[in-house]
């Protein structure tokens, strides 16, 4: 499913630009537009789903993939051994700005808590 005027949707569709570290069968990441850490990279489903809940209601498993490619991205980006932060925002109230499924990944440097 596709939302043809979600941002990451088109992004997936290659209608917009965006720096792709790795695009696998089901996934895509690329870096963040405003990072917020040396490394800042989001993963996101190529299927449209709203936010990681309705994503874990509707496509059993995709949750895992996006997480499993997030560490793929950080092995790659030399932050796994260190440590990195995996973030899902969801809602508005969440700081969730765009409405598709995204993980933030980041690393790079000491990430304190709490964080926000």
């Amino acid at each position: 499913m596709v939302d043809p005027d979600c941002l990451f949707c088109k992004i997936v569709k290659g209608e917009v630009p965006a720096e792709i570290i790795r695009a696998g069968e089901r996934t895509v990441a690329f870096r963040d537009i405003n990072p917020q850490a040396p490394t800042h990279v989001l993963v996101i489903p190529r299927d449209h789903h709203p936010d990681a809940a309705s994503a874990a209601v509707h496509d059993s498993g995709l949750l895992d993939e996006v997480v499993r490619e997030a560490h793929e991205v950080a092995v790659a980006e030399g932050v796994a051994e260190a440590g990195y932060r995996i973030v899902f925002n969801t809602g508005v109230a969440g700081g969730q700005t765009v409405f598709h499924l995204h993980a933030h990944l980041l690393g790079g440097r000491g990430l304190d808590w709490p964080p926000g």
